[in-house]
């Protein structure tokens, strides 16, 4: 699908404006499950563009979307408050979607908006000949004005595993999440070569030592952060004593169910895991 890039004349249904990780929202009492009415409309992303305060915008018209970044240091706009992107993944849904670890419409939108404006403030140059790309005219993508090469926005698969043994569940801290407070699920990249549930195997025993059996995939999520999209499994204890990796965790333990650390906020997807979200 095409994308109208710095357009003027927006008419989408759904505006998302965002500084760095947050969404903006209208300033004000909101419903209960937030809908496009609590979004920005077109006359704070004119104030935006008047008072140069955009870095980045796009339209996508067969979506009816656009997608605004505002500059890192930027102040709030006035009539305007700021949430975690990851909130807003939480509170745009219904509660049957809450209950089933199902992802809202709107969650979907605002994650393919923001990823889609990270990709175009990292994306610019042609990894073949290192000429400046151009938004195509016909597809989602970049193309080389210079040899022609078409690039696609970048997803990278990752996985995602709540591990069980009776009723105690594995959760790691980690020296390289934001959220070093919250005691986690184990999570990597899947590597050329290998599947979902082979990463699963794998990431689970090179983070704490454990062998882990009966892997089942629950559910996904799409986490533009910059551009993942999380594949999440549950697995049983098979064996094995817990032996942390001391370059990545800084703390891993079997944990009650009913006595949890501070786990990830609603709206991720090791929430959905740790709580049971996924059916």
């Amino acid at each position: 699908m095409p994308i109208i890039a710095n357009t003027k004349n927006f008419s989408s249904a759904y505006n998302f404006i965002f500084i760095e990780n947050e969404l903006l929202l209208k300033k004000g009492e909101h419903r209960a499950v937030l809908s496009k009415e609590d979004l920005p409309d077109r006359f704070i992303i004119a104030k935006c563009l008047e008072g140069q305060a955009a870095s980045d915008w796009y339209e996508e018209p067969p979506l009816s979307y656009s997608a605004m970044m505002l500059e890192k240091d930027c102040p709030i706009p006035s009539g305007c408050e700021a949430i975690p992107l990851r909130q807003f993944f939480w509170e745009s849904k219904t509660k049957e979607e809450q209950q089933k670890g199902l992802p809202s419409y709107l969650g979907t939108l605002a994650a393919r908006a923001h990823g889609f404006l990270r990709l175009r403030e990292t994306y610019l140059y042609c990894p073949k000949c290192g000429t400046r790309l151009a938004v195509d005219p016909i597809y989602t993508a970049k193309t080389c004005p210079s040899c022609g090469r078409l690039d696609f926005p970048r997803i990278e698969p990752a996985v995602i595993v709540l591990v069980k043994k009776g009723n105690k569940i594995l959760l790691a801290k980690s020296k390289t999440s934001h959220s070093s407070n919250f005691y986690g699920c184990i999570a990597g990249f899947i590597e050329h070569g290998e599947s979902a549930e082979q990463c699963v195997e794998r990431e689970v025993l090179e983070e704490t030592g454990i062998k882990i059996k009966n892997i089942k995939y629950v559910g996904s999520q799409a986490w533009p952060f910059p551009d993942q999209l999380m594949l999440a499994f549950t697995a049983d204890y098979a064996s094995g004593e817990i032996v942390k990796q001391e370059e990545e965790i800084e703390d891993v333990a079997w944990f009650d169910k009913n006595n949890l650390p501070q786990i990830p906020k609603p709206g991720s997807v090791a929430y959905n895991l740790i709580t049971g979200s996924f059916k």
